[in-house]
């Protein structure tokens, strides 16, 4: 392996592009949000799905446009994600590449250096989380470092903001490199063979050689539109002719022989301090405590918030402080196949007591029964019927059906808070390093739905918004994995904002938290029966579950504040103008007697095979439009005492598998195809009214009443 670097030429002048790069899970957008603060602009990559985020920032008094490219583990692309990271540096050539590391896995980013050395393209290279690396004994050497590969290389802690103005240093002076993998003499002589066929381009001819005889694909079209047709062929003969050597793949014989060069080269690199190493591994906030003691701490703690939360709803607000101590002392063993089920029990728990009787008690009824109730609808009543003196237009503001009074008040009053709530939860989740563990966990269960562990981060993710996981459905690494988890995540997974509502009239006084079990019980039922019917329709295999696993830290309370505030502004930009629409909607279906000849039409399904009053067809109307305004309604309904608690359970499952609104419809076409969407929906909703339906029948037959 040599080393050598020079200073890259003919820098544009005016503003610069800085393109970040790295593997996934290394702190890359977080240093992206700390270059370019909040304003930023997201747009497909063309002629792909593929988000790319850009932002504006005056580094070292240079305007310049940062693009945080997706996350990749190697730059000869094996997903759609990776393929467009390596298309930015290929084809958009940024002036600065700056690599984002993570300290404590070096290995794993040096595959991206050597191949950012080969492709000849100016970068830095940054080392977050570079405490996490101390912490765990882990010290590199970077002068070395900085040797060897021949670029500036710096340390960041992203979290804490530490690092910062280096990082910036580096990345105004960025270094092309000589940095180069030794391979074995015939991959050497068949790379300098396809170098000399191909022309000049705007990257290094080396890091094309080693792409072409690894077998990517993705550079076909680019090959013929450079490369005549004569020379083609002779790359192609020589990549045969090679492989016909090895019995392995040349890209997996490439990859083996440039790991090996970088293992070799880091023994010089890195030192190891092996009893904080060993110690890392362990449980690392609570080491002396025994797994057993830990597990009973948990179940005493969930108890403990139950009768706190039942002596007064405000208390159960403590839910949350709990559950963030839990996981900080125990999260470690989350993935433990014995002693991680307390755990998670204890998480859908403590979430289900925040956002259910706090979120949904306290905060709701201060929002619709004082702020709604005692003066902001009162007031906007009198001030439309003494400012709008046309009968029509106070019936559309502040009717039954009035876009202030119902829509607003649904949309403000009951849905913000409750969804509030659930968006700092996912946040604590997010930030502490949980929910890796968990994929980990519901592996095995995904296996037999023909997924694996890497799917349950877009089923978390849909806990949040359905329209967005469904665009992280790309991380899956086939296309039936992805359509797959598409479909389930339309059929069964809430999103926070009808999770939310759903938590809040579960978690009622006078709601048996049975029904919460049998609610989730069909739900999580169906999902499971559905996924893996559907894993025998479709043909194809699954992929191996890889999955990098952060260390569980203390949440941060500066990024749940920013997280959530983003969260809800998207909800209130995204959700409350379709509940206008649906608030209209209903309005008109109720002046022209629609609504009641839709319950008439529909009385048979809702009335007779669901055992539900005609009123919830109002809800099952807005549902289809979005569904956490349907639920909405159903908790109206609720409050107004019009429904048993079996009537609850039973609309609440209904509702629940519905697709969860017009805008994941829309993503739905636009990532798999119009035609599967419209095949997804024709099979979810009459499945649901069926799965309603037929749960009815069950309680009915099994004389079960909550």
């Amino acid at each position: 392996m040599q080393a050598h670097s020079k200073s890259p030429g003919g820098a544009k002048a005016g503003v610069q592009r800085i393109a970040l790069v790295g593997n996934p899970n290394v702190g890359k957008s977080a240093i992206f949000g700390l270059l370019t603060g909040k304003y930023v602009t997201v747009s497909n990559y063309p002629g792909t799905t593929v988000e790319v985020v850009q932002g504006n920032a005056m580094l070292n008094g240079r305007a310049s446009v940062i693009i945080d490219t997706p996350g990749a583990n190697s730059l000869l692309p094996m997903s759609e994600d990776e393929k467009v990271t390596r298309d930015i540096i290929m084809n958009e050539r940024p002036d600065v590449v700056v690599q984002i590391a993570d300290a404590k896995n070096l290995r794993r980013a040096l595959v991206i250096s050597t191949q950012l050395a080969e492709m000849e393209v100016p970068f830095a290279l940054v080392l977050n989380m570079a405490d996490e690396a101390r912490s765990r004994g882990i010290t590199i050497h970077m002068k070395a470092l900085s040797g060897l590969i021949g670029v500036p290389v710096v340390s960041t802690v992203a979290t804490q903001r530490k690092g910062l103005d280096r990082l910036i240093h580096a990345a105004s002076e960025p270094q092309v490199s000589d940095f180069r993998i030794a391979l074995d003499q015939d991959i050497e002589a068949a790379i300098s063979r396809v170098e000399s066929l191909l022309p000049e381009v705007t990257i290094g001819r080396r890091g094309i050689a080693i792409m072409l005889l690894s077998g990517d694909e993705s550079l076909t079209a680019w090959l013929h539109s450079v490369v005549s047709e004569s020379h083609i062929r002779e790359i192609e003969g020589i990549r045969r002719k090679l492989q016909q050597r090895y019995r392995d793949s040349l890209g997996y014989v490439i990859n083996v022989q440039r790991l090996k060069c970088i293992d070799r080269e880091l023994e010089s690199i890195i030192s190891s301090d092996k009893s904080k190493s060993e110690q890392s591994l362990l449980p690392s906030r609570a080491p002396l405590i025994h797994p057993a003691l830990a597990a009973a701490i948990i179940i005493a703690s969930m108890y403990a918030m139950r009768e706190l939360s039942s002596l007064n709803p405000l208390l159960a607000a403590f839910s949350l402080p709990v559950m963030i101590l839990l996981l900080y002392l125990f999260g470690e063993w989350g993935t433990h196949p014995f002693y991680g089920a307390p755990l998670l029990l204890a998480v859908l728990y403590l979430t289900w007591l925040f956002v259910g009787n706090f979120g949904a008690g306290t905060l709701v009824d201060w929002f619709e029964n004082g702020l709604f109730g005692k003066y902001l609808n009162p007031w906007a009543t009198k001030a439309v019927l003494a400012l709008i003196p046309v009968p029509l237009l106070q019936d559309i503001l502040v009717g039954e059906y009035g876009v202030i009074t119902m829509a607003l008040t649904y949309a403000v009053a009951i849905v913000l808070p409750i969804v509030g709530a659930f968006f700092v939860t996912f946040g604590v989740l997010e930030d502490s390093g949980y929910l890796p563990r968990l994929a980990i966990m519901v592996n095995r269960v995904f296996k037999v739905m023909g997924l694996n562990g890497k799917a349950a981060l877009p089923m978390i993710l849909g806990l949040g918004c359905d329209t967005m996981a469904t665009l992280t459905c790309r991380i899956l690494d086939t296309k039936r994995e992805r359509i797959i988890a598409t479909l389930l995540l339309a059929l069964g997974v809430p999103c926070s904002a009808q999770l939310g509502v759903i938590l809040g009239i579960l978690g009622r006084p006078n709601m048996p938290i049975a029904a919460t079990g049998i609610w989730l019980g069909v739900v999580v039922a169906v999902i499971f029966i559905v996924g893996f019917l559907a894993s025998k329709v479709m043909p194809g295999t699954g992929s191996d579950f890889i999955l990098e696993v952060p260390p569980i830290r203390w949440p941060q309370m500066s990024n749940i504040v920013i997280k959530t505030l983003a969260r809800l502004e998207w909800y209130l930009r995204e959700a409350v103008p379709l509940f206008i629409l649906g608030t209209l909607m209903l309005f008109a279906f109720h002046k022209f007697g629609l609504l009641h000849g839709l319950q008439d039409v529909t009385a048979p399904i809702v009335q007779g095979f669901m055992g539900l009053p005609a009123k919830v067809t109002e809800a099952f109307v807005v549902g289809f439009l979005r569904r956490d305004y349907g639920v909405a309604g159903l908790y109206k309904l609720v409050e107004a005492g019009l429904l048993t608690n079996n009537q609850v359970v039973v609309s609440l499952v209904t509702i629940t598998l519905f697709i969860p609104c017009i805008a994941n419809f829309f993503v739905i076409i636009k990532e798999r195809g119009l035609a599967t969407a419209a095949a997804m929906s024709a099979f979810i909703f009459p499945f649901a009214f069926l799965i309603g339906g037929l749960l009815n029948m069950a309680l009915r037959a099994l004389n079960i009443n909550l």
